[in-house]
């Protein structure tokens, strides 16, 4: 996964690490944070240098080195951590990872001023698990920073930010540098690299292949070639006519509200997504759009008092026989996915809409899985274990197992998240074909350049209520 890896990070030192999914950046992450071990051979060694001292091992070094990234904020969800969120920060002041004695005073009063500072103190007595992705994101930055490590590292910090919150991450970023705090940041996307960045680490296959000084030049360079990448997988194209006649309803809400750990996260909410719509919802972190596709979906219900109908849902029919024909791709999905499952088995739960499989998959089964991952160009990833994938690859792998049914409706939350561009393009490209092919999609995303192109409504959502519900307003990315 890593090899010949020579690389000193000095104080002060601020590096962005660039790499392809799978290129390793999340291993090495976790090798600088010592939560991986390198492979023992000849002339090989992890040096810390530590108080005048150069030690071999991170034993009693870890605390001081804080990591923030998918897989770390993805444990709470797996083993349920959903206290509140003054709570999970103050275990960063212990080095904690779950809280084990009640707050004092000057804890509270500590852990307050450290919310103000990221402007979360409004969150501070909701529960974790009640926050948005990007939400939860921030909250575990600021337990980062309760540590008061010595060096940070940040993987795909920026995935789930809104706008708002993506400069407020910008101007923490920025306030870290002014203190000396050296940090590691991993990224794909280059708009995401902090201005006051000072070096750059560049990875593939396992192997650094660049590091230098992050140059004005440089950073007009990495723009350019992102560009070229994106452009060079995602193939112009015009979407097909459609009929102006109305489209049977799919889905329809009415009155429909939204609570979650006693907190309304929808109301009033009147909405129908006919066959053949695109639905572009997007709004603030916290605004209800994942909960929104979690209830669409079923796995969240309306409150007393509204409905939600599916077509051919009648009831006493399993809600099951609805999810058979969705494509899904959340997050908390990503999440839930046994670690020690293959990849191809992960793909082929998707024809039973299912975490896991009960059965041995019959032949037919797995040849279906199998196209769905070579139509991704990720066949190669067929007989990985999941715990091997890296969060890119996995994203990918989902979108397979979304896709392996040819379904109805796509169900998509920040589905990009953690890709590369040049992938990234060629998924959404993905994306535009099924619009275009009659696809119902519904696609929860904070980047403008992500709406498909054959858009036809928008859903914009903001302080737990509905801002616009309708025909697209903008046009989306151009052609």
């Amino acid at each position: 996964m890593l090899r010949d890896v020579d690389w000193r990070i000095r104080p002060g030192e601020r590096w962005v690490l660039l790499g392809a999914n799978g290129s390793g950046k999340t291993q090495l992450l976790k090798l600088l944070a010592g939560d991986v071990w390198p492979s023992p051979h000849a002339g090989s060694a992890r040096l810390y240098h530590w108080q005048g001292e150069v030690l071999r091992e991170p034993y009693g070094l870890k605390p001081e080195i804080a990591y923030v990234g998918a897989e770390r904020q993805d444990r709470y969800q797996h083993y349920e951590w959903n206290h509140r969120v003054e709570a999970i920060v103050g275990t960063g002041l212990y080095r904690t990872e779950i809280p084990l004695d009640p707050l004092s005073p000057r804890d509270r009063v500590r852990i307050t001023r450290l919310l103000r500072r990221c402007a979360l103190e409004r969150l501070a007595r909701r529960r974790f698990l009640t926050l948005s992705y990007g939400e939860r994101r921030l909250v575990l930055l600021a337990r980062a920073l309760a540590a008061a490590p010595r060096l940070l590292l940040l993987d795909e910090i920026f995935n789930g930010l809104d706008a708002a919150n993506h400069v407020r991450m910008q101007k923490l970023l920025a306030l870290f540098g002014r203190a000396g705090l050296p940090w590691v940041l991993s990224t794909h996307r280059v708009r995401d690299i902090p201005a006051n960045a000072t070096h750059l680490c560049r990875i593939d296959r396992g192997r650094i292949v660049e590091q230098a000084v992050l140059t004005r030049a440089r950073r007009r360079a990495l723009r350019v070639q992102e560009l070229a990448s994106a452009a060079g997988s995602a193939p112009a194209g015009r979407p097909s006519a459609r009929s102006h006649r109305p489209a049977p309803a799919l889905i329809t809400l009415h009155r429909a509200a939204l609570w979650r750990e006693q907190r309304v996260v929808l109301r009033g909410l009147e909405l129908q997504i006919r066959r053949g719509e695109c639905w572009v919802v997007h709004g603030p972190n916290g605004s209800g759009k994942s909960s929104l596709l979690q209830l669409l979906y079923g796995d969240l219900g309306v409150a007393h008092g509204g409905s939600i109908t599916r077509a051919g849902i009648a009831r006493g029919v399993p809600l099951w026989r609805f999810q058979r024909r969705v494509g899904l791709i959340a997050p908390e999905l990503q999440v839930l996915q046994p670690r020690g499952a293959r990849t191809l088995d992960l793909v082929v739960s998707g024809l039973h809409a299912s975490i896991g499989l009960d059965v041995r998959p019959g032949r037919s089964q797995r040849q279906r899985a199998r196209r769905a991952l070579r139509r991704l160009g990720i066949s190669a990833l067929a007989g990985r274990l999941v715990r091997t994938l890296s969060y890119g690859q996995l994203r990918r792998v989902l979108f397979a197992r979304a896709l392996v049914r040819e379904p109805d409706i796509l169900l998509l939350d920040e589905p990009y998240a953690g890709i590369e561009a040049r992938t990234r393009a060629a998924l959404r490209s993905g994306v535009d074909g099924y619009v275009d092919a009659g696809v119902t999609v519904v696609i929860a995303t904070h980047h403008r350049d992500e709406w498909p192109r054959g858009a036809t409504h928008e859903l914009e959502l903001g302080g737990a209520r509905v801002r616009y519900c309708g025909p697209l307003r903008v046009s989306p990315r151009s052609q």
